[in-house]
């Protein structure tokens, strides 16, 4: 690999979550993209390859807050800080960026019990 892939690797490694998700969408509003779109090959294997459909039940959830009122921030802040860890600075600019992504990976209880405390600070919250 050349000397800028290797910086950059290495940049992706030290990385949080939450960067590495706001880099991706960075990066699909960017290049106008979607990161989630298979690869064209993978596409024509599927195909290739007949099967029944298989239901699988969803076991990674993402705590999204879409909107946060601005007589709630204060609350709302409170409540983001103690979830994640962040300082101050960081969880008032993440509150001010909405829609934005909480949590990411998380169990289907933690994600309820995240939307509710969200919800009852004054944030409008989903799960998905």
């Amino acid at each position: 690999m050349s000397t800028i892939t290797n910086q950059i690797i290495e940049q992706l490694k030290s990385m949080t979550l939450l960067e590495a998700a706001e880099l991706v969408s960075q990066i699909e509003e960017t290049f106008g993209v979607d990161a989630s779109a298979p690869a064209a090959g993978a596409v024509m294997v599927a195909a290739a390859a007949p099967s029944a459909p298989v239901v699988e039940e969803q076991t990674e959830f993402t705590v999204m807050i879409n909107d946060v009122p601005s007589a709630k921030r204060i609350a709302v802040i409170k409540v983001v800080r103690a979830l994640t860890g962040l300082g101050l600075k960081e969880a008032k600019d993440m509150i001010e960026s909405v829609p934005k992504a909480i949590k990411e990976g998380i169990g289907k209880d933690e994600a309820q019990q995240i939307k509710q405390q969200l919800e009852e600070a004054g944030a409008t919250v989903t799960v998905k």
